[in-house]
């Protein structure tokens, strides 16, 4: 064979085995540049910017692995229009004959005007903060969560932003039902059309309206002309919303949060020298009680607290009478209440009061009168063993002239009193919304309680979520 016979074979093999190696390393390439493309996008990427902040990771057990953080805790915030929140800030002028201050009061991330000085001298965080400024304080501090995304699929609760709460104050009093409910109604179709909402009918959503619940349940309110119908819209009974006193005693889709208070802490070191500083506080008032009479209300033990309390040496009020103003003033009420070591709580104009919180949180221990005013609420914030950070005492007892409120506190020994008022001092980080525009470490506030109870909430089936809140 001659010798170009003998090197023609290789040859014709080689060539083809080239072509397919050669094929074989460019797939691999174009293969590895498409993942690399896809590794480098943010987790969850959709198509769309953030609602408000960046993803996180893609969320919620699918694809998330084990060692996630977030896994079971992502939440998605929808991008509402601004006529559902911001425009609502911005119109809090319209407001002035219903809310006088609103426009001041919902300044420094909705925290209000800053304090110093008095009793708060040295502190940080201490704010005029108004009893009914919750909806844009939660929002802030959402927009602070760890463990937001930009997937609403991967979610397991997604957060709407609607400022019910200042609507509602908008519309109170001289609009007719149409115009309170106006709103709401267009709130419900903006959700209706969203995909997220089609998915589960709303039951992972929640949303949070920092006033009474009473003031969402208008045709079920003694007053036809009061409050909207948010809450009985048919469209969100599968919804869960955050209010600071609860209607349906936490069987309905309303579940109860703490008030705001004063304080709202920076940082860590704020909370525990604000803890320091009540332990260690002077109680030179036996008990102490702030707000006024409700001589027209037949209920109201008010009166007979009052009495009871100005015929005492050992107790001090500031009374909120109109033409008053001196409950009005948050460094005074807070020195009354580091200074006390009870603070009575009777019903006021509903069964729960801004004002227990208050006292909590000056280390002061609450004194209740009806089951409805902490017990029955607050599952998430407060002690299911009441009687570890508070005293009760009947209201028919007071008001039948039978008990002295003061008689029956000087019964507690010493070192119950001192047991209660470490519990109570406990529990002022959890009774608290930091400042929405730090961000604590290690401490849990009211807000990081309350979303532990939302996302364990929507994440039970459906017909274990009605009462959800007591189990």
């Amino acid at each position: 064979m001659p010798p170009s016979s003998a090197m023609s074979k290789p040859s014709a093999v080689s060539r083809p085995c080239f072509f397919l190696v050669a094929a074989a390393a460019l797939w691999v390439l174009t293969l590895y540049l498409r993942l690399l493309a896809m590794m480098s996008m943010p987790g969850g990427f959709t198509g769309r910017a953030a609602s408000l902040a960046p993803a996180h990771g893609n969320g919620n057990g699918s694809g998330a692995g084990a060692g996630d953080p977030c896994r079971g805790r992502y939440v998605y915030i929808h991008d509402l229009p601004p006529r559902f929140n911001a425009d609502i800030l911005r119109g809090c002028a319209a407001a002035s004959d219903r809310w006088a201050d609103m426009c001041e009061d919902v300044g420094n991330a909705g925290l209000g005007r800053p304090l110093s000085g008095g009793a708060l001298t040295g502190a940080t965080g201490w704010y005029a903060t108004h009893q009914f400024a919750l909806d844009s304080i939660f929002h802030g501090r959402m927009r602070q969560y760890a463990c937001l995304t930009n997937d609403s699929s991967a979610a397991a609760a997604v957060f709407i932003p609607f400022y019910a709460g200042f609507e509602f104050a908008r519309h109170v009093w001289g609009y007719d039902n149409a115009a309170r409910d106006a709103a709401a109604l267009d709130l419900v179709r903006w959700l209706m059309r969203r995909p997220e909402w089609r998915r589960a009918g709303g039951r992972d959503h929640f949303l949070v309206a920092g006033r009474t619940g009473w003031d969402f349940r208008r045709d079920t309110y003694p007053n036809a002309t009061w409050g909207t119908n948010l809450f009985l819209l048919p469209a969100v009974k599968n919804m869960t919303f955050l209010v600071v006193e609860t209607a349906t005693m936490g069987w309905g889709n309303d579940l109860a949060v703490p008030y705001p208070t004063y304080f709202h802490p920076r940082a860590d070191a704020d909370v525990a020298s604000w803890q320091s500083r009540i332990r260690n506080a002077d109680r030179w008032w036996f008990m102490s009680f702030v707000g006024a009479a409700r001589p027209d209300d037949p209920r109201s033990i008010r009166s007979q607290v009052m009495g009871q309390c100005r015929a005492s040496p050992a107790c001090r009020q500031l009374g909120c009478a109109s033409g008053t103003a001196q409950c009005h003033y948050p460094g005074d009420i807070m020195v009354l209440f580091q200074s006390s070591t009870f603070c009575l709580q009777p019903p006021g104009d509903s069964a729960t009061r801004r004002s227990t919180f208050d006292a909590m949180v000056a280390g002061c221990i609450p004194v209740f009168f009806q089951p409805r005013s902490a017990y029955l609420q607050y599952r998430w914030h407060l002690p299911k063993d009441h009687a570890t950070y508070s005293v009760f005492i009947p209201a028919e007892s007071v008001r039948s002239g039978n008990v002295s409120v003061e008689a029956e506190l000087r019964k507690i020994p010493a070192a119950a009193i001192q047991k209660m008022r470490e519990e109570v001092i406990r529990l002022v980080p959890r009774l608290l919304y930091a400042d929405p525009r730090y961000k604590l470490e290690t401490v849990k506030d009211a807000f990081d309680v309350a979303m532990d109870g939302v996302l364990e909430r929507v994440a039970e089936p459906p017909e274990r979520q009605i009462g959800s809140y007591w189990r």
